[in-house]
């Protein structure tokens, strides 16, 4: 068939459009930006730095964190919802980023903006209170909060954080008064804890540790749906009659949304891959973080029913707008 112009042309246009799916195959092919919605050294930022190691040696480029925190974790998010969608940018998601409308309303960025990667850990947390407490279980706690003028009161880290929802709904399921007391981080709680002016709250048990391993802290139980392989002493508060109070916080990779299939594919698959790595698995959990591989859609479909979750709790309590 001789070579005719409009040929060309049609052989030209889709070389074009194949040779696209052939680089995105091949990413990355350049640095990659990850970025973390805290500062430097907590459980977010560590894990991350984790999966930068795996991803560097398996994908053969450099990838990079990127400390971006502020507004309850929506600096970050916006600044990844509004990134070129090139796959040089990402971002590595936390709990807040489902429940950020709920507490603050219109945001500045859409959820359609950013598209789930892959789902990649969990933090369970920890109902600890002072190990010289009159009350040593969890049906004590209760009847003491009951039986006080003014309730519990309860530590968090900041307001609507995971502890502090996650508080929120005990006092709702268990029917006691409470009081959420927000402090910058958790050295900050466990101060309030270990002088007695708090009575209890909820935390990852990798920063409660040296207290409950000196006699400081008694552990009551933990907020997840099957007992953790981090503190597997700790019964869950299912099993002590509170199947409502399931909360953890949780970590994941998200693109922009606009991001090429075959870019987001081949991160998911790494993610996954990692998480079945014995070396990450044992890292992560050093860091009280347990592996939870989710791709995509089923990860999309989490954060849907957290986002319904919490939303609910949020609005019960009457949190909107006091962040």
């Amino acid at each position: 068939m001789p070579l005719t112009r409009r040929t060309l042309l049609a052989s030209a246009a889709a070389l074009a459009a194949i040779r696209p799916a052939f680089a995105d195959a091949e990413w990355p092919t350049r640095l990659v930006r990850m970025i973390s919605p805290y500062g430097a050294g907590g459980a977010n930022d560590i894990s991350l730095r984790i999966f930068n190691e795996y991803f560097e040696r398996e994908l053969k480029q450099q990838f990079i964190v990127e400390n971006k925190p502020g507004a309850g974790t929506r600096i970050a998010n916006e600044m990844v919802a509004h990134a070129p969608p090139d796959g040089s940018t990402f971002l590595y998601v936390a709990a807040p980023y489902a429940t950020a409308e709920a507490l603050f309303g219109k945001l500045n960025y859409e959820r359609k903006d950013l598209a789930p990667v892959a789902m990649a850990v969990t933090a369970p947390i920890f109902l600890i209170i002072n190990a010289k407490s009159d009350y040593k279980t969890l049906p004590e706690l209760i009847a003491y909060g009951k039986a006080k003028t003014d309730g519990l009161t309860f530590a968090s880290p900041g307001p609507g954080s995971q502890p502090h929802l996650a508080a929120e709904l005990l006092f709702k399921t268990a029917g006691v008064r409470g009081l959420n007391i927000p402090f910058r981080g958790d050295s900050a709680s466990y101060t309030e804890l270990l002088a007695g002016r708090v009575d209890a709250t909820f935390t990852a048990i990798s920063s409660a540790l040296p207290h409950i391993q000196a006699g400081n802290f008694r552990v009551l139980g933990v907020a997840s749906s099957e007992r953790s392989a981090i503190y597997p002493d700790a019964p869950t508060l299912v099993e002590q009659g509170f199947p409502q109070i399931v909360a953890a916080g949780w970590y994941g990779f998200m693109a922009p949304a606009a991001t090429p299939a075959p870019i987001v594919a081949r991160l998911q698959d790494t993610v996954l891959r990692a998480l079945q790595d014995p070396a990450v698995k044992q890292k992560l959990l050093d860091q009280g973080l347990e592996a939870s591989g989710r791709g995509g859609p089923e990860f999309a479909a989490f954060i849907e029913a957290e986002t319904s979750k919490w939303s609910k709790v949020i609005e019960e309590a009457g949190l909107k707008g006091q962040q």
